[in-house]
């Protein structure tokens, strides 16, 4: 029995590769996922780039923020020697090289907007004209932390779904999502329960809970009815869904 739960590759393949790198991407894909997260903020000159961290420092040794180093100067970095020798020379890719690679699959792609802590004024009109450019508005799912940038993609792509990232606390998720049009909660996975499950999917609303690495927590989560998970290891999650018995 194959599963319908999207499997959602946390910054691509990271468990086995280095995050948010092209590698880990590819990876992904051959692992079985089924939807890729990853995330978004921006080079001094404007480029859109795929990194986690507003520091550069953790994944290729730069000092400067993402903010402050131009796309050029970025494409010369490391970004995979400090998970493992063997990715030395992969670099940080930008968005568009993400979006060619999923343009002739079904994958389903989050992209999660960094405009938290570093404002990135325009990000969102910027993101969703590159998503229409590659013809993946169906295809693409955008996530913040930052719900008035959600609010500001949905204003201006309303046939864009947009996630919820939040951590806890949040009184009927559902119905604060439903406030400004989100369609999916991509809570901690520890935000989760089945009710809260079945409540958000009759407002039509769906969870997609983070950074889910355990066996048993995957079948927690598939039992209670979640639309989606985001792991590291999407080979893992790939191997329950297409078990027959969980």
């Amino acid at each position: 029995m194959i599963n319908t739960v999207i499997n959602f590759a946390h910054r691509g393949a990271s468990g086995t590769s280095p995050e948010n790198t092209m590698a880990a991407f590819r990876r992904a894909l051959e692992l079985g996922a089924t939807g890729i997260e990853t995330d978004v903020q921006r080079t001094r000159d404007g480029r859109l780039v795929l990194i986690h961290d507003e520091y550069l420092m953790r994944t290729t040794g730069d000092e400067r923020l993402v903010e402050e180093a131009t796309a050029e100067e970025i494409r010369e970095l490391d970004a995979g020697s400090w998970f493992d020798e063997a990715f030395k020379g992969e670099r940080l890719p930008f968005l568009e090289e993400l979006l060619d690679l999923v343009a002739s699959t079904d994958i389903i792609l989050n992209l999660e907007l960094k405009n938290s802590i570093l404002p990135y004024s325009g990000m969102e009109e910027q993101v969703i004209a590159a998503v229409r450019k590659a013809g993946l508005e169906e295809q693409v799912l955008i996530s913040s932390f930052n719900h008035y940038s959600l609010a500001e993609c949905k204003r201006i792509a309303p046939e864009i779904q947009t996630g919820v990232l939040y951590v806890e606390g949040l009184y009927q998720p559902w119905e604060y999502a439903r406030m400004f049009g989100a369609t999916a909660l991509h809570p901690y996975k520890e935000a989760v329960t089945p009710e809260w499950v079945a409540a958000a999917a009759e407002a039509g609303v769906a969870y997609n809970p983070f950074t889910v690495n355990e066996a048993e927590e995957m079948k927690s989560l598939i039992a209670a009815g979640v639309n989606g998970i985001i792991t590291d290891y999407p080979e893992l999650l790939h191997e329950l869904l297409t078990a027959s018995v969980f």
